[in-house]
């Protein structure tokens, strides 16, 4: 294989087994590109991204620009005199004169079957929608939204009760595979692209907040698939009356289960909910500040009687 000149360009936990990857296989990392640090957490601690970390403990320049459009950044960029630039979940839209810099291009690392889910949020899109299987695809990188040629794809199935948190660590290890045979094709000049279907395509937008209540009027199939789609974050939740205040609860886990009664009517002692259509157990929720607990320990602690409302 022959070893490429390689400017990485990521953000999120996502982006960090691909980075490791390229580093195993040998690949020369000139520099990897990360979004600036960011205030997070209670004492809003300046905090490094994921791949800034690894990069530094790896001894990577790492580069965190706040835009890309600057023509001093641009320069900067051009200066590495890249065979490719690699990017998974960056966070920047990255403007021509970025894209046709390497001499190969850019590839990203997206997180779904293109021309299915292109956009921001496609793990989460994918259970929310109840898709039964997603994927990884390797594309080339052009100015239009996820529009690209794809190289390789690979497919997964999405168990029926399988998070957005999980799917997420799937698909970044099947990410850094897919880039590691893409990196190593590319090498050889055997790396081949095909346009995208016109059919199929949809489009995964970002998460709002509005989504995130429970609507019980809903589906249990539907509610399900929201809990699952949003867990661990941002979180689905509801609203419960404890010790006289209503108190938002986030749901982590669900499953449906037979059950009937007014939407948002707790059924019995272990957290079940009716909905629109059947019903949902509770199974894992976690109230502000407080760590998650199992359904049934939520209720021990809050004994709610049957035919409590959760609106």
């Amino acid at each position: 294989m022959q070893p490429l000149r390689v400017i990485y360009m990521g953000t999120p936990d996502f982006a960090v087994p691909p980075l490791s990857e390229i580093v195993a296989d040998g690949h020369d990392v000139l520099a990897v590109y990360s979004q600036p640090p960011r205030r997070a957490g209670r004492g809003m601690s300046t905090r490094q991204s994921p791949v800034q970390a690894f990069a530094e403990e790896a001894g990577i320049p790492v580069l965190t620009p706040a835009s890309l459009k600057d023509p001093e950044a641009q320069q900067e960029f051009y200066a590495h005199d890249a065979d490719i630039a690699v990017v998974a979940a960056y966070g920047q839209i990255l403007p021509k004169a970025i894209l046709d810099a390497p001499a190969f291009g850019c590839l990203n690392i997206h997180a779904s079957l293109l021309p299915r889910w292109r956009g921001a949020a496609p793990i989460n899109r994918a259970i929310l929608a109840g898709d039964r299987s997603t994927g990884v695809a390797i594309m080339k990188m052009e100015e239009g939204l996820d529009t690209g040629p794809v190289c390789i794809g690979e497919r997964i199935t999405i168990g029926p009760d399988m998070t957005a948190g999980e799917l997420h660590d799937e698909l970044s290890l099947l990410g850094a595979r897919l880039i590691s045979r893409a990196l190593a094709l590319l090498g050889k000049g055997e790396l081949m692209f095909r346009p995208q279907p016109a059919q199929g395509v949809t489009y995964a937008s970002k998460l709002t907040n509005e989504e995130r209540r429970i609507n019980w009027a809903n589906t249990a199939e539907q509610v399900n698939n929201q809990i699952r789609g949003l867990s661990p974050a941002p979180g689905a939740w509801f609203e419960a009356l404890l010790g006289g205040r209503n108190e938002r609860i986030k749901v982590l886990r669900s499953v449906v289960v037979p059950g009937r009664g007014d939407p948002g009517t707790l059924l019995d002692s272990q957290l079940t909910v009716a909905c629109g259509e059947k019903a949902v157990r509770l199974t894992r929720v976690q109230r502000a500040g407080k760590k998650p607990m199992l359904g049934a320990e939520f209720l021990r602690g809050f004994p709610l009687a049957k035919g409590s409302q959760f609106n």
